[in-house]
């Protein structure tokens, strides 16, 4: 993938050829996603008249399949079915993993080539191994333009992006955002609000998983929640459940309200679900912004204009949210929060 950098001296084009990649499989417990593969073509930003025609794709076929793919793991099945049939989180092969347990001190990285230094202290900051997720904080802006896509990258963000911990997770984004190509700045920002716009829904659905990893990075995170939120309401229900995943990992409080409003309003179970599951688990919310969507929640379990699947999701994501195992009973949820709800909301 082939992108803008800025510099003091104005923008630099990038040498990487990076396939815009594999969405990966970033939703423990809730399901997993189909990624997108473009590897064989290239992304382009320009500051020229070019601009809206910077993209060229790889096969359509395998992006088409990838899409669908992620449509029917969100839509089969019950609606319990539908939350648990990929549970466990992703585990990366022992093979892939290869440096787990070892700690290369930050001298040995330096006479790494940058895209073994990404993948070897992905892996380390995967097996929770010495001060990889620091190494790969401290380097990941020098690696966009020199860290390519590849199956190895794919594996090791998925895993990342899975992990129980949260500082691993931000290291699976900043991997995933270098080897896309994406520098951290305005310049990338803009790129990706425009081609969110696209016709092409490649590229607009890749656009907008990107722009929910350059938001949970700091970057114009009013300008990608708003963009987003926008998308939520768009005619292709493809595009809205990637506007969810994206909202998930921007994870700011504003993103709240307009997941809470598509899990009940979205007139797609799959998008429904997907909702219900950024609010549950899936993304990069804290533990005290998912208890702020409680009391919805609770009003959702029996709401006579939800169907019964929503109710259930409703129920699920009370449960993965306060880690309690009540029944699927309104009243009896209703009771337990109106006695706990101060002492839960810290809940890890």
């Amino acid at each position: 993938m082939q992108i803008l950098e800025p510099s003091s001296s104005g923008p630099e084009r990038l040498s990487n050829s990076t396939p815009v990649g594999e969405r990966p499989r970033h939703v423990p417990d809730c399901g997993t996603l189909g990624p997108i593969d473009l590897s064989s073509g290239s992304v382009e930003a320009s500051s020229s008249s070019n601009q809206r025609n910077a993209i060229a794709f790889g096969p359509i076929l395998a992006v088409c399949a990838g899409v669908l793919f992620a449509v029917f793991v969100a839509s089969i099945g019950s609606a319990h079915a539908a939350w648990t049939r990929f549970s466990n989180l992703f585990t990366v092969p022992a093979d892939v993993v290869s440096a787990a347990g070892s700690s290369l001190n930050a001298h040995e990285i330096d006479q790494l080539p940058p895209q073994k230094q990404a993948e070897t202290l992905l892996e380390e900051a995967i097996s929770h191994s010495g001060t990889a997720v620091d190494q790969i904080s401290s380097r990941s802006d020098r690696w966009p333009g020199k860290v390519k896509w590849n199956p190895q990258i794919a594996t090791l963000t998925t895993a990342a992006l899975n992990s129980s911990d949260a500082r691993v997770r931000v290291s699976g984004i900043e991997v995933e955002l270098a080897a896309y190509g994406l520098a951290k700045n305005t310049a990338s920002l803009d790129y990706l609000l425009r081609t969110a716009e696209s016709r092409d829904h490649a590229r607009r659905t890749w656009a907008l998983w990107a722009l929910g990893l350059m938001g949970n990075r700091g970057i114009g995170v009013d300008r990608v929640t708003q963009a987003l939120t926008a998308h939520l309401q768009d005619s292709n229900e493809d595009s809205r459940r990637w506007a969810v995943q994206g909202l998930a990992l921007v994870a700011s409080d504003s993103a709240i309200a307009p997941l809470l409003r598509t899990m009940h309003d979205d007139r797609s179970p799959a998008v429904r679900e997907r909702a219900a599951c950024a609010l549950a688990e899936a993304g990069m919310f804290t533990d005290e912004q998912r208890f702020s969507a409680v009391p919805q929640l609770l009003n959702d379990t029996d709401d006579p204009s939800l169907d019964a699947r929503t109710h259930v999701w409703a129920f699920q994501a009370l449960a993965d949210i306060t880690h309690q195992r009540l029944p699927n009973d309104a009243a009896e949820w209703r009771s337990w929060y109106n006695s706990n709800r101060s002492e839960s909301a810290g809940t890890d």
